[in-house]
């Protein structure tokens, strides 16, 4: 009997347990149970807190950046499953969405059908935004209208502004066709649209602001139109988000973040993060606050299988492509080591090239004992044989330098040009590089 009595009493314990668990919510009041849980508290808990990180105003979303100007196979399409695992609740591009530069109506519907191929596998709303690669003339800019209608516009959620700029817009006063769709800017009709837009909006708790190339680095800002769309933001809280370098990069602008993303299968040599060179995409928590970045590698998401996505997506074949034999090498300045400087190396051009200028192959940055490896085409793969020039750049912090935004050249300025650098050699396979710059 006393075993039948202890085995109801133990029942009844357990069956008081799953009641509490399911019925009694935490907390120090039990009337006033978080959202969510039911479980069982008591004076002592495994947990650190129950204060669920869910405002219902905050949300998530991804940016992706160029997958074209030199894109490579099964990235962009492999992204959308990647994104997909993910579950954000909706996706914006910044352009360069296809290869363009092209006239020919069966090829430019060849390539947007192919894209909006992948893009109809998004399980969420998916936001187009043009590059150069999509606007590249009459013709494209034609399909577009056709295909997608505006080329910029702008929508609310959740309070938050966003806005889809093109920074490819054509100029209605050029009278010349073939110039039109040359320059990068912002029209006035656009900042107008943009300006209305921003004064029925008083009240958001934050704008942001998605186009394709960085006009801000622009030397020009008023021909641009930059200037006049930074004026209609002041006084308010926004973040800017573009691509086009394939190069991630962080700009502060009148105390608000600018972001340069690197690549969703664009053209890129990949040397990683130190370089601002990786393929990603830009997860974006928008909290009360303001929005929290992150940057995720794309080939670290992956299925509960751990399979990489499967994809058929082809790349651009590169035409007659330089052909880079394993180099290392030394810098020194004056005879010693040149610790974070960057090396750009310029070969001679063709006989029969109409443009003189020697062209860019290949360039490295310099470890704390001035040793490098050359990139040409992908990430420290060398540097073809043949005659060069070589440069030398030096900036204030000693990171890598791309040249898109101009800075100071620690080093003499003649260094930093190929037309005044003083140092040329010839390169051969096998062979240490050894530069000398002297002073």
């Amino acid at each position: 009997m006393n075993r039948v009595l202890l085995g109801l009493a133990a029942v009844a314990v357990l069956v008081a347990a799953v009641f509490l668990a399911r019925t009694v919510p935490t907390g120090a009041d039990p009337a006033k149970p978080p959202a969510g849980f039911q479980i069982a508290s008591e004076d002592k808990n495994p947990w650190t807190h129950l204060k669920v990180n869910a405002d219902p105003d905050q949300f998530q979303f991804a940016v992706v950046s160029d997958r074209t100007g030199g894109h490579r196979p099964k990235i962009f399409s492999q992204a959308v499953q990647r994104i997909n695992l993910l579950q954000p609740e909706f996706v914006l591009s910044v352009g360069d969405l296809i290869n363009g530069y092209t006239t020919k109506q069966e090829q430019i519907d060849k390539e947007w059908k192919e894209f909006t191929g992948f893009t109809a596998k998004f399980e969420m709303p998916f936001f187009y935004v043009p590059g150069n690669h999509d606007l590249t003339n009459a013709e494209m800019n034609a399909d577009w209208r056709a295909r997608f209608g505006r080329k910029f516009y702008h929508f609310v959620y959740k309070n938050v502004l966003f806005f889809a700029v093109n920074s490819e817009d054509e100029d209605a006063a050029e009278k010349d066709e073939k110039k039109r769709y040359k320059a990068s800017f912002v029209s006035a009709e656009q900042t107008r649209y943009f300006a209305e837009v921003l004064k029925a909006n008083p009240d958001v708790k934050w704008t942001m602001i998605f186009l394709h190339k960085p006009l801000w680095i622009d030397t020009d800002l008023q021909k641009n139109g930059w200037a006049a769309f930074e004026k209609a933001l002041e006084g308010r809280k926004y973040t800017v988000f573009c691509g086009h370098v394939h190069r991630y990069q962080k700009f502060t602008r009148n105390g608000m973040n600018y972001y340069q993303l690197a690549t969703t299968g664009g053209g890129s040599r990949l040397r990683g993060v130190e370089y601002g060179e990786f393929d990603h995409l830009t997860w974006i928590t928008m909290r009360k606050d303001g929005p929290l970045i992150s940057n995720i590698m794309l080939d670290g998401i992956l299925p509960e299988d751990l399979r990489e996505p499967q994809s058929d997506e082809p790349g651009v074949e590169v035409k007659n492509p330089p052909k880079p034999v394993p180099a290392k090498g030394t810098v020194t300045l004056n005879g010693k080591p040149l610790a974070g400087a960057t090396i750009a190396f310029y070969r001679p051009p063709a006989a029969t090239a109409a443009n003189k200028n020697w062209v860019f192959t290949a360039d490295a940055w310099t470890d704390a004992d001035g040793n490098f490896t050359p990139s040409t085409r992908k990430g420290f793969d060398g540097l073809p044989e043949g005659e060069y020039t070589v440069t030398a750049f030096l900036t204030a912090d000693g990171k890598y330098y791309s040249g898109e935004v101009k800075e100071k050249n620690r080093l003499p300025e003649k260094f930093g040009e190929w037309k005044t650098s003083p140092l040329k050699f010839t390169f051969k396979a096998g062979e240490v590089i050894k530069i000398d710059f002297r002073d």
